[in-house]
């Protein structure tokens, strides 16, 4: 069951990165935009590189390298130094989620544009909690 369940979040990942993390305007009479974390990586790719790897770091491969870990775990277990590791990536990912809440509430509180969470961020937060959840589920051995 473990092993199914690493499976179907490697599968939602690549869904969450692409949906719609938040809405985002100017001013509320024209469209908002919509971001995810992909878009979001092209347009810091942009003005700030640096920025942009940090976050490919945390949003797209901490996630991965720990789903690769929890499979490994799931077919032949870990040793303690090694599943803390896990751990802490799963930490690291979990930072990534953090960050766009800081966002949105420092968008809304300026209060020169509209920002709205959108269901890409709900789906991006279900699988990095599911992962962490994995990742302390150990069954016995």
């Amino acid at each position: 069951m473990r092993i199914a369940l690493i499976a179907a979040l490697a599968l939602l990942y690549p869904v969450a990165w692409v949906a719609p993390l938040l809405r985002a305007g100017l001013l509320p009479l024209f469209g908002l935009s919509e971001i995810s974390v992909l878009s979001g990586l092209a347009a810091l790719w942009d003005t700030d590189r640096a920025l942009a790897i940090l976050v490919a770091l945390l949003a797209i491969a901490a996630p991965y390298l720990k789903l690769i870990g929890l499979l490994r775990d799931a077919i032949r277990p870990l040793g303690r130094a090694s599943h803390t590791a896990l751990v802490i990536l799963g930490r690291l990912a979990m930072a990534d989620v953090f960050l766009v809440a800081v966002y949105v509430a420092v968008a809304k509180g300026v209060g020169v544009g509209r920002v709205e969470t959108a269901w890409g961020l709900y789906l991006f937060s279900f699988c990095v909690l599911a992962s962490l959840a994995l990742g302390h589920w150990r069954p016995e051995r």
